[in-house]
């Protein structure tokens, strides 16, 4: 996947993350409860500076 950091959390493997039915904001995160356009980890580093620090990987 393009354009992610190595300390930047991956959100399709995280368990927070969902796909939405909205156009406008087709990705969410449940543990921060918010979607938008960009990836949840994005709009969180970008809001705060930091990695996303509510990652959690999903179980396989």
């Amino acid at each position: 996947m393009t354009g992610l950091n190595s300390n930047q959390a991956n959100c399709f493997k995280c368990k927070h993350f969902y796909v939405t039915w909205d156009r406008q904001f087709p990705k969410g995160c449940r543990a921060f409860q918010f979607k938008g356009r960009q990836l949840p980890s994005k709009a969180v580093e970008r809001a705060s500076g930091h990695p996303c620090l509510k990652f959690e990987e999903k179980s396989k």
